[in-house]
């Protein structure tokens, strides 16, 4: 089997036509479809079934495309071993949540335009579960997920996961209100909002599980009755008045609302990569969490 055709299979199997593979690895489409059909002999199996106008990959070529993964990511890491100098190329597709995008990832991708270009970036926006569940799907190579230390999640052993950073959080209040706040320590911030609609995440419930336990700890049960995924609605929504909720410290909020520290006990984000076990080695994967993680471990 010649291993460059399973490049092309591992391609189609990412990014879903010809045509993207083609730009991809700089060639015609004929030539991507010639090769596929070549080691589709090779192999003795269909690899592709029409699907309308376009074609996909048959169940035998999908399982082929997994093989690929960790075929080539063998291939090259022998390549990098006897030639440190060669360079990575392939499309790393990632999956992650909005901040983890916007503060690691793009930095990440301009960064690779300058030194790396034929390492290629596919990034869709997650929230972990869904990121997680695009991952074990093998649809993606990398998920940028998160918790919260007072909401631990649960991951999956046939995945690697690894910190990147943490972030302090507080709750977002009316500016108006922050003087109902008579005590200390996040216990008493809840007790002042207790009579208040508190403001959830829409697609992932760690923000509404860090929010029950602490009240639950504050000796009440909070109304989680609004919902939303963006920081920018949950801000609106306490400007308006209908609720109380999460925000991160660092994050520059609008006059009209007020962040109240939460500390004894503290509130703290936590951020990971996520990838398959073993397919870290593979060059253009390594160098995309080679590069986030220098950034959070102060190399240059």
């Amino acid at each position: 089997m010649d291993t460059r055709r399973l490049q092309f299979l591992l391609e189609l199997s990412r990014l879903g036509s010809m045509r993207a593979v083609a730009d991809v690895l700089d060639t015609t489409t004929s030539t991507v479809s010639q090769q596929i059909a070549a080691l589709a002999r090779e192999t003795g199996a269909p690899l592709l079934e029409p699907d309308g106008r376009l074609v996909r990959l048959t169940p035998a070529g999908q399982r082929l495309a997994e093989h690929a993964v960790t075929i080539l990511a063998a291939v090259e890491a022998a390549r990098a071993d006897l030639d440190p100098h060669a360079e990575p190329a392939g499309t790393v597709r990632v999956a992650g949540f909005a901040t983890a995008i916007r503060r690691a990832l793009l930095p990440a991708a301009d960064r690779l335009a300058r030194t790396h270009p034929r390492v290629r970036l596919v990034i869709s926006e997650y929230e972990p579960a869904e990121a997680m569940t695009q991952l074990l799907a093998d649809d993606v190579d990398l998920a940028l997920i998160y918790d919260y230390d007072l909401a631990p999640a649960t991951t999956d052993r046939s995945l690697d996961v690894r910190p990147l950073w943490t972030a302090e959080w507080g709750l977002g209040v009316p500016a108006t209100d922050a003087g109902r706040v008579t005590g200390e320590g996040t216990l008493a911030v809840f007790e002042a909002f207790r009579d208040r609609d508190w403001i959830g995440n829409s697609r992932n419930r760690a923000d509404e599980d860090v929010v029950r336990t602490l009240a639950s700890m504050a000796g009440f049960t909070p109304r989680v009755t609004h919902l939303a995924d963006s920081l920018d609605l949950v801000e609106d929504l306490i400007v308006a008045g209908p609720g109380v909720g999460l925000l991160p410290v660092a994050r520059p909020t609008r006059p009209e609302v007020a962040l109240l520290p939460l500390t004894g006990p503290d509130v703290r984000l936590r951020s990971f990569t996520a990838t398959r076990r073993g397919r870290d080695a593979w060059p253009p994967l390594a160098l995309v969490l080679g590069l986030l993680r220098r950034r959070y471990d102060g190399e240059p």
